[in-house]
C-alpha cells in the first residue's frame, strides 16, 4: 500500500508539474483551455484502453497526437483560430467515443485514477515529463516572442509555424499524461489553474514559472493523499485543491 501511494505521488507531481510549466506559456498565448478538448479528444483512446484493458495514457496519445495534427493542418489551411478549429476537432472525438465508451468503465475515463498505477507506467511517465519538460523550456522564450509579434518572431528567424507545431505537440503529451491523473474532462484545468494562481502571485517573469510548476505539484500532493484518506477519486480532489490555491491568491494578490 505505502509503495503504490509512493508511485501515485512521483506520478502524479511529475505531470502536474510539467502540466504547471506548461500552463505558465499556455495562460501567455491565451491558449490554456485548449487542454481541455484535448482532454476530450482523448476518450475514444482511453475506451479503447478501457475495453482491451491496456493503459488509458497509451490509448489517448495516437488521438491527441492526431487530432494535434489536425488542428495545426486546418490552422495554416483555413486560417481560422485555433481556439475554433480545436472545438471542431475534439467534438468529433467525443462524438466516437460516445458510440462505444463503456457506461460501467465511465468514470475512470472522465476522473481519472492515478491511485493503481505501476512501477513501469511511473517510469515512462516520469521519462516523457522530462523529455515535455526539455522541449518547453527550450521553446519557451520564442514563444513568448511569437505571442508578442509574429512578424518580430520572423524577422528574428522563428520559424512560427514549427514551433507552433512543437507547442500543441506538448500539450497533446501532457494530455495523454493528465488523463490518467485527472480524468479527460478536467486536463484544462490541470494547465490552467497552477498558472492563473501563480499569476496572482508573481512579480516577474521567473517566479511566475517557478510558481506555476510548485503550486502543480502542491496540488497533486493534497490531491493524492486526501483521496487516500477519503477514498474519493484523487482527481477532482486535486483540481479542487488547485481552485482552492487560486482562490486564495485571489483574495490574498498582491497590490
Amino acid at each position: 500500500m505505502a509503495s503504490q501511494i509512493i508511485l501515485s505521488l512521483i506520478a502524479g507531481t511529475t505531470i502536474a508539474g510539467t502540466a504547471g510549466f506548461l500552463g505558465s506559456l499556455a495562460l501567455s498565448k491565451r491558449m490554456a483551455l485548449v487542454a481541455g478538448p484535448l482532454g476530450h479528444l482523448a476518450l475514444p483512446g482511453i475506451a479503447l484502453a478501457l475495453i482491451y484493458g491496456f493503459d488509458i495514457s497509451l490509448g489517448a496519445f495516437p488521438f491527441v497526437i492526431l487530432g494535434t495534427i489536425l488542428i495545426w493542418l486546418f490552422e495554416m489551411r483555413t486560417k481560422l483560430p485555433m481556439e475554433a478549429l480545436t472545438a471542431i476537432v475534439f467534438a468529433s472525438g467525443v462524438a466516437v467515443a460516445l458510440l462505444f465508451l463503456p457506461i460501467s468503465k465511465a468514470e475512470a475515463a472522465l476522473t481519472g485514477n492515478i491511485s493503481n498505477i505501476g512501477f513501469l507506467a511511473t517510469l515512462v511517465s516520469l521519462i516523457i515529463c522530462l523529455g515535455l519538460f526539455l522541449v518547453i523550456r527550450k521553446i519557451y522564450s520564442k514563444m513568448v516572442l511569437m505571442n508578442i509579434s509574429e512578424d518580430l518572431a520572423k524577422v528574428e528567424g522563428i520559424n512560427v509555424k514549427k514551433y507552433n507545431l512543437i507547442y500543441l505537440l506538448s500539450i497533446a503529451g501532457i494530455v495523454a499524461l493528465g488523463v490518467r491523473l485527472v480524468g479527460g474532462l478536467l486536463t484544462a484545468a490541470l494547465v490552467a489553474i497552477p498558472a492563473a494562481a501563480a499569476r496572482n502571485w508573481s512579480q516577474n517573469l521567473k517566479s511566475y514559472i517557478s510558481l506555476s510548476i510548485t503550486l502543480g505539484i502542491t496540488s497533486a500532493i493534497l490531491g493524492i493523499l486526501l483521496s487516500e484518506f477519503n477514498h474519493l477519486p484523487p482527481g477532482p480532489l486535486i483540481i479542487i485543491v488547485s481552485t482552492l490555491i487560486f482562490i486564495a491568491s485571489a483574495i490574498f494578490k498582491p497590490r
